[in-house]
């Protein structure tokens, strides 16, 4: 093969297969102290969500994309609603009604309270969720039981991070 032919086979498959930088978003309590971090790439086709939790109480915990980049107030309500694109969604992965793009899989914080997980969404891209006034990924009390609206019965919001 000849050496030309075979670079452009190398740089054309490096083209195809590079992934974006992934962006790492710090997790932070109402009190401000740490709660890990989530380190969000972008695909082709949606979000690779890597999540890192810790100092949480255990069982299962909502986890949803929220509309602005705004942790400033203690419950994190300044973060605004989900994440709905272009027409507003209704709530839930498991609803035929549709999505939100706000909508994730729940994680699952063990007895040390450390969770961790990685997940995929092809409802947004991270492009969408670092728009003008970006989003942040928030994590609940309670587990989401992906139906019940607004927001699946997740309660509070006890974590938090800005997406920009």
């Amino acid at each position: 093969m000849p050496r030309s032919l075979a670079l452009a086979i190398i740089l054309a498959f490096t083209a195809t297969t590079a992934s974006a930088d992934p962006l790492t978003v710090a997790l932070k309590t109402g009190a401000g102290a740490s709660a890990g971090k989530a380190t969000l790439t972008e695909a082709p086709k949606g979000v690779l969500l890597k999540v890192e939790a810790t100092g949480l109480t255990p069982g299962w915990h909502g986890l949803h994309f929220h509309a602005k980049a705004d942790c400033s107030k203690a419950d994190f309500t300044s973060a605004g609603a989900h994440t709905h694109g272009a027409d507003k969604g209704v709530h839930g992965l498991l609803n035929a009604a549709a999505n939100e793009t706000g909508d994730l899989p729940n994680l699952y914080v063990g007895a040390d309270g450390t969770g961790k997980a990685e997940m995929f969404t092809s409802l947004t891209t991270l492009k969408a969720l670092q728009d003008a006034d970006g989003s942040a990924l928030v994590i609940h009390a309670a587990p989401d039981d992906h139906q019940a609206q607004p927001i699946g019965g997740a309660g509070a919001r006890i974590a938090c991070g800005e997406i920009k």
